[in-house]
């Protein structure tokens, strides 16, 4: 049954994914709500909706209570958040501590995470942060857990080529999650609203693929299982297949980046500005400073979709890697 979503859901659900604080994710994630139609169709994502809202009030009570912190809470910083996720020594804890500088703990025994390690990332000069989870087993998800990984905005499911379970191991955590209503083979970005995802965007990450014989085992993988999540084969110890993970990442965040100029000044290329795609010059303004946009008058910009110095109003959609200098 087609959805038909309207614009002001899917306003909404951009600026759920733009949200930094639970408060904004809140009130964005209440917005979704109201704005979605009522029929069967969305009624999957109405439940989902209503369940994340919850999640997040009670959290919010808790703070405010002065109750325990949930370890697994972990505010989002950069331009989005991917979570590891698989069985005891899978090689979650290698990833992360190869592309960031987060004190993880590589150990040879089974559970050496036993609490969330946050750390940042960077696809070029885009920051992403990836956040090691203590191992997933059917006997072991805590709540707390299942709930950080729907509220992310993306899940890496790691799984280790040179176990002789890898197969095994990869259905049983997608069954886990499935068993959770979080699925990784439905699209909230179909333009036509004939579908919806549920849950963040997933990849499986084939660890190890090093050693020997194991890009025989992911091609084998590859041919016993559906398409969806997409497969990649990755090795901590060489950086082989890593470089192709974060620029997946960075896809599927949908997200560009902005460059600010000053009049009569080169532009600052090292510390982009980051936006949901779709963007416009007053949602950049409105970033920098509320009254910036609330006087901006027009805006010049240089990229691929423009030419040198282009003027354009604030309406103007921006695309990754623009260079805007803003006029108020």
């Amino acid at each position: 049954m087609p959805l038909n979503l309207t614009p002001e859901y899917f306003e909404a659900d951009r600026q759920y994914r733009q949200a930094r604080t639970p408060e904004e994710k809140l009130a964005a994630l209440q917005q979704m709500l109201r704005a979605i139609p009522k029929h069967k169709g969305t009624e999957k994502k109405q439940a989902d909706l209503k369940r994340r809202i919850s999640e997040l009030r009670h959290a919010g009570q808790k703070r405010r209570k002065g109750g325990t912190t949930d370890p697994y809470h972990i505010v989002s910083q950069g331009a989005g958040q991917a979570l590891l996720l698989g069985p005891p020594n899978c090689g979650k804890s290698s990833i992360v501590g190869r592309l960031t500088h987060a004190p993880v703990k590589v150990s040879d025994f089974p559970y050496g995470t036993s609490l969330p390690v946050p750390g940042m990332a960077y696809y070029e000069d885009i920051p992403i942060e990836l956040v090691d989870l203590p191992p997933m087993t059917p006997d072991h998800v805590p709540g707390g857990m299942v709930n950080a990984i729907r509220n992310a905005d993306a899940s890496l499911l790691v799984v280790d080529l040179g176990a002789p379970g890898v197969l095994e191991d990869m259905e049983t955590l997608l069954e886990i999650l499935a068993g959770r209503d979080i699925v990784f083979d439905r699209h909230a970005d179909d333009q036509n609203g004939d579908d919806l995802r549920v849950g963040p965007h997933g990849l499986i990450i084939c660890t190890k693929a090093d050693l020997p014989k194991a890009l025989d085992t992911f091609a084998a993988l590859k041919e016993l299982r559906p398409a969806l999540p997409e497969m990649l084969a990755v090795s901590a110890r060489t950086g082989e297949g890593l470089d192709s993970m974060m620029r997946r990442l960075f896809e599927m965040l949908s997200v560009i980046r902005i460059y600010a100029k000053q009049r009569g000044k080169p532009p600052d290329m090292e510390k982009p500005f980051v936006l949901p795609a779709g963007s416009t010059v007053e949602e950049l303004a409105r970033m920098i400073h509320k009254d910036m946009a609330a006087n901006l008058k027009y805006a010049r910009i240089w990229g691929k979709h423009a030419y040198e110095g282009q003027q354009v109003r604030s309406n103007y959609v921006l695309h990754d890697r623009d260079t805007v200098e803003l006029h108020a």
